[in-house]
């Protein structure tokens, strides 16, 4: 029982920081390592990349914003070039350890 409220407050804790997304501007997408916690109205991280630049551009957006060629998603650092993000791995690690304890 101990673990679930430890599992349970982590969550919450991790909500309540609010959204965090990598943000840059660079020609390779994998070298943005930089993240940024989101001011409140921003609930997305977007990716985006112009045709004909080798430029790509990270940050926080507002999904009423997302249009075009935006790519946006939802979810802590969602928006890594790495398709697997952080989230996914909470997700399967937390799913493990309820499976196993309860």
């Amino acid at each position: 029982m101990k673990l679930s409220g430890a599992l349970i407050l982590l969550m919450t804790l991790s909500t309540a920081c609010g959204l965090r997304c990598f943000t840059c501007t660079a020609a390779d997408p994998k070298s943005c390592t930089d993240t940024k916690s989101c001011p409140v109205i921003f609930n997305r991280c977007f990716s985006l990349k112009v045709d004909g630049f080798d430029m790509v551009t990270k940050g926080c957006q507002a999904s009423l914003a997302c249009v075009g060629a935006m790519s946006c998603c939802e979810g802590d650092l969602c928006n890594s070039a790495i398709s697997a993000g952080p989230s996914v791995l909470l997700l399967l690690v937390s799913s493990a350890i309820i499976a196993l304890f309860l």
